[in-house]
């Protein structure tokens, strides 16, 4: 009988293998169908503008189109790399993203650390929600949020400040003090959003580990250092390689919402070029390059650091 069985199920097996394409979209032509709409949705909108790439290797009029405008090759990278502008965009792009991913990278883990210990489940909750509700404000709201309360001739943490006998602090109208509330308001507007990734993993820690620490006499830190960070550990890789992709990248929105004319020192970056040249000044094939630049540095960055981790002996994410 289990040599019959045997035969037949090694007989169905070549059966299904010598089907065609055919035979599976008519049994599951349903699936195929509903597969259609994403599908069609990711090829119209994310892989069909990619042939608008082509400007940045031509010298791209809007009279003639994509495809009859002049061919000049790498003409338009060379020239964009010979620009003092884009030196100091890289440079400040690098920098403020490289400083962002200290800053807003790491603490949302402190923040879901600190919130797994807490016990009081209600308190925990409330904290949640006040701390991740910025997440769903636009730069322009939280930028004018931040003139109203940094602002130094009425701002009112200044107004607080120079109340109690201190002088008024130039937060937004100094580069250096400029830096250091760009940072913070970005802390400030994604720590919330991230906590919750790290408390979903806290949440498939197995207890009884917490308990067999608690037996062996581990005290509440060192179960933090022991179970929950390695616990994690695969998540924050994951979402450290997700970030690198986005060091040559930055927010335009942020930029632009917080900048002014008297700090300059910072505020040309690699997204905020892109728009000086594409859209003020309407030379799109330098723009273009410029965001294709971008696009193939952050590539690379995310193909390095999974590699990376892959021989650290992390999973990674290609």
């Amino acid at each position: 009988m289990k040599v019959a069985s045997a035969s037949k199920t090694n007989h169905t097996a070549l059966l299904s293998k010598k089907q065609g394409i055919g035979y599976y979209l008519q049994r599951d032509w349903q699936l195929y169908l509903l597969v259609l709409f994403p599908l069609a949705f990711v090829i119209v909108f994310k892989y069909l503008p990619m042939t608008g790439l082509v400007i940045a290797f031509k010298d791209y009029k809007i009279a003639r189109g994509f495809w009859g405008s002049e061919w000049v090759g790498f003409q338009i990278f060379q020239e964009i790399f010979s620009k003092p502008d884009f030196a100091r965009a890289v440079r400040n792009t690098l920098l403020l993203n490289i400083l962002d991913l200290c800053f807003s990278f790491t603490m949302p883990i402190v923040l879901a650390i600190l919130l797994n210990e807490v016990k009081s489940v209600r308190f925990k909750r409330v904290n949640q929600t006040l701390l991740y509700l910025p997440h769903f404000l636009s730069w322009v709201i939280i930028g004018a949020i931040g003139y109203q309360l940094l602002s130094e001739g009425s701002g009112v943490v200044n107004n607080l400040i120079e109340l109690m006998g201190g002088n008024r602090i130039p937060f937004l109208q100094e580069d250096t003090h400029w830096l250091i509330s760009y940072l913070a308001i970005g802390v400030w507007q994604s720590m919330g959003w991230g906590t919750i990734i790290y408390l979903a993993a806290m949440s498939g820690i197995n207890p009884e580990m917490y308990e067999a620490a608690t037996v062996d006499g581990a005290g509440r830190w060192r179960k933090v250092w022991n179970i929950t960070v390695p616990s994690i550990r695969a998540t924050i890789v994951t979402l450290l390689i997700m970030n690198l992709g986005k060091v040559m990248e930055g927010s335009f929105e942020r930029i632009f919402a917080l900048q002014n004319k008297a700090t300059t020192e910072f505020t040309t970056t690699i997204p905020v070029l892109v728009y000086r040249w594409g859209i003020e000044s309407g030379n799109f094939s330098r723009a273009t390059a410029l965001g294709l630049f971008q696009s193939v540095i952050g590539i690379i960055l995310v193909i390095t650091a999974d590699r990376v981790a892959k021989k650290l002996g992390e999973d990674g994410i290609l």
